[in-house]
Parts: structure tokens; sequence; C-alpha cells
């Protein structure tokens, strides 16, 4: 039987200076949309044999001695990877368990700095670029989470690691890059689901407790304040954490802003532009240029790689810094808005996840979740 490597493995192998070579064995198309970086990609099938392809195979490893496999699932990858270690004793043999579906799994965690009197770690998934937050008083141990995942024990574990206890979980609106772990977390803990006021106006299904305009959700001995950002959402809120820091979502990156069209369709398409340009311009940016801002995303290349930063660094800037050095918020209304009409490919399943995350659609089963979620965020503009 083949031997196979964990995710999490890979991920540490990907961080150090050993060295591998990693086979991406999906169709060419789907390599090229989305895969771990430095993957090499080697299309086989599961059922190919690997006679004749072997001197190929010998010339994209090109003298490495350990040699790594990976598909969608592990199943072509696990073939390629049983028949090379019939077919020669040259290598240092395995497979990716799980494949793409195990890497998205894959979490790492930051500690981002915004005083002594807040605790707040970023947890980062690391194959989609998800940046969800636990934001915790030193004080009292109370704490939330923002944002999480379906991977719902990441967030346990590190409020258990820090020494926290989660009062509450806040989505910051109906995501649709990724299915959101909030009510389940919440339910799990019997704490409360918040979610903004607006979002009864999208027919949410799901049990929430609302947050209205500026209303300040006590944590400990902080005060967290829930702003409405509209535009990428109509519900979207922003979370202002003592003036200190700003959870900013999907309304403002690292890079960029979010997009406007996952929610608003293309007659609604100029509103939901110029609600963003809004709430950038007379919500974000008036804040204090010192003020930490933590999006919700930062962007995973093609090539499998953060568009800034590196996973296990914290991804934040501040309200000076994207004032001055994100290009799309120098733009005059106008200019934004026709640059919002363009914001590249959607999310993979962007509308059924929704239906999800509004609690309008059926369970999902784990793995089936994974198979939804597969692919990049492209929640940037």
């Amino acid at each position: 039987m083949v031997t196979t490597l964990s995710a999490d493995r890979l991920a540490e192998l990907q961080d150090g200076d050993e060295e591998y070579a990693l086979l991406d064995t999906r169709p060419e198309d789907s390599f090229e949309s989305w895969h771990v970086a430095g993957a090499i990609n080697f299309p086989f099938d599961p059922e190919e044999d690997l006679d004749g392809r072997l001197e190929e195979l010998e010339d994209v490893v090109d003298g490495t001695d350990r040699v790594l496999t990976v598909c969608a699932k592990g199943l072509s990858s696990g073939n390629l990877a049983t028949q090379l270690e019939s077919a020669t004793d040259e290598y240092d043999v395995a497979a990716i368990e799980g494949g793409m579906k195990g890497w998205s799994r894959v979490y790492d965690r930051a500690e981002i700095s915004a005083g002594d009197s807040v605790e707040l770690v970023q947890v980062q998934r690391r194959a989609k670029g998800c940046l969800s937050y636990l934001v915790g008083c030193p004080e009292t141990g109370d704490a939330v989470v923002v944002d999480p995942t379906a991977d719902t024990d990441e967030f346990a574990v590190a409020a258990e690691e820090a020494g926290l206890s989660i009062v509450g979980v806040i989505d910051t609106h109906v995501h649709a890059d990724h299915v959101s772990g909030g009510p389940e977390l919440a339910d799990r803990l019997e704490v409360p689901y918040y979610l903004g006021e607006r979002a009864a106006e999208r027919d949410v299904a799901v049990e929430y407790t609302p947050l209205e305009r500026n209303e300040v959700l006590e944590v400990g001995t902080l005060g967290l304040k829930a702003l409405e950002t509209p535009g990428h959402t109509s519900e979207m809120l922003s979370i202002l954490i003592d003036d200190r820091a700003l959870l900013t979502a999907d309304t403002l990156h690292v890079d960029s802003t979010g997009r406007t069209e996952l929610e608003f369709n293309e007659d609604e398409g100029e509103r939901g532009a110029r609600m963003l340009y809004e709430s950038l311009h007379r919500t974000m940016l008036a804040e204090p240029e010192s003020v930490v801002v933590c999006p919700g995303h930062v962007t995973v290349t093609a090539d499998g790689e953060f568009s800034h930063g590196s996973p296990g660094e914290p991804i934040e800037t501040t309200i000076r810094a994207a004032r001055t050095g994100i290009d799309v918020l120098a733009l005059e209304e106008a200019a934004f808005v026709d640059r919002m009409a363009d914001a590249g490919e959607k999310p993979a399943n962007y509308e059924e996840i929704i239906d999800h995350n509004r609690g309008t659609a059926a369970d999902l089963e784990s793995e089936d979740r994974l198979e939804l979620e597969l692919g990049p965020n492209n929640c940037s503009a």
C-alpha cells in the first residue's frame, strides 16, 4: 500500500527547506485555476498505466529523490504513487491524503498586535485565503469568533490554546466563497449567533441575533462596534474593536476592495458599487489612520501563494496604508463604479454556497461541503 502524507505535513514541507517534487495529477485546466504552491502538473488518470511515461516523470522531477503526488480527492494521485513505487526504488514516494480536499483544510494562526487589552488571533485557511478571527479580552477571558469556516474545531482549539472562552459568534455577512461554520459553532457552544440586522432583507432562514447599526457588543471589557458597510453585500458589517482594530471582512482587503456583483445582479450593480464607495470613504477611511485593518480574505494566486504576506504571518494593514497604497481608493466615484463592473471570475458554486449560508439549502455532509468549496475564493475586485 502506498505511503500517504497529511496535508498539514505538506504545509510544513512547503514552509521548510526540505527538497521534494509535488506532482499534481489533475487535468491542466483544474491545475491552472488553483494548485498548491510549487506543484508541477503531471496529468494522470485514476486508471492510467505509468508504462511509457516513467522517463517523462523523471524529466519532470529533475533529480529530486522525494516525490509527492496530489489530485482533487486522492484517487489519481494515489494511482500514480502506487505505480511509481512499484516501477522503481529510486524515489521516496507518498500521496497527499485527501488530495486538494485535504489541502483545503490546512489552517495557520497569527497574532495581531492591537494593544495589551485585546487578544486578536487571525485564523488563516491556507488554500483559500479565508481569514477568520478570535477576539478576546485578556482580563476576563471572554471571546467571540468572527467569520468562522465550517471547520469549527479550528476555532475551539484556538480559543483553548489562548485561554479564552467563546461567548458569541459573528458572521459579518452571508458568505459566497465558503460555507460558514457560524451557526454550527454557536449551536455547539450554546452561545448567540450574530448577523447584521439587514440580513432579514436577504431572507436568512437560520436563527440569529441581529446587530443594529453602531450597536456595541460587550466582550469582557472590550467594545465591538457593528459598523454598517454595505456594498459587497447589502447586510455587510465591519467590526471595530475599541477604536484599535477594524475587521473589514470583504469590504476592504490589504491590497484591494471586495467585489459587488455576487449579490447585486447586472441591473443593480451600479447601486452596489455606489454603496461600497460610500462605505469605504465615509465610514472606513474616516477612522483614525492608526487603526489596524484586518480583512476577511487574502487573495491566493493561481500558483497557490498569498498575494500579500505568507501563511502564519499576520495579514493586515492600517487605515493610512490602505488610503495611500490601494489605487482603487484614489478613484472618483464614477470611475470606481466603472471599475466594479468588471471584477473578474466569480467564486466557484457561489450561488449554492450563498443558499447554504442563508439556511435555504439542505445540510451538507463534510465531503460534499469540501467539494462545493474547492477552488480560489475570488472575493476581491
